[in-house]
């Protein structure tokens, strides 16, 4: 087995189901942390993420519009979460693109 860690960051934008990372092909990928930052100084904003199962195509809610308060994180995934070849996650924001901004850290294993 090959283990491959990798980061990926964006600022989330207002576009719904907005895929964030992908597990590839080929490969199982563990979430080892996600972390959710407001880096709008005044203003709170609300995170949505879902995880998506590519094989059962379906979206289901990890996070349903919680509020950040500004200058504020929050990590939406308490614990490690497994995604399967093609599975993503997604998340975006219903206030002001690029208020939020998301780390996620990786374990891709094939």
């Amino acid at each position: 087995m090959a283990y491959d860690y990798k980061s990926v960051n964006a600022a989330l934008s207002t576009t719904q189901d907005t895929a964030i990372y992908t597990a590839p092909v080929g490969k199982t990928a563990i979430v080892l942390l996600c972390q959710v930052s407001n880096v709008d100084g005044t203003n709170a904003a609300d995170l949505n993420m879902d995880y998506y199962d590519s094989s059962a195509t379906s979206a289901k809610a990890l996070a349903s519009t919680i509020n950040i308060p500004a200058d504020s994180s929050f990590n939406p995934i308490g614990g490690k979460l497994v995604l399967e070849a093609s599975d993503e996650l997604r998340a975006w924001t219903l206030v002001a693109a690029d208020d939020l901004e998301i780390v996620i850290s990786v374990v891709e294993i094939s």
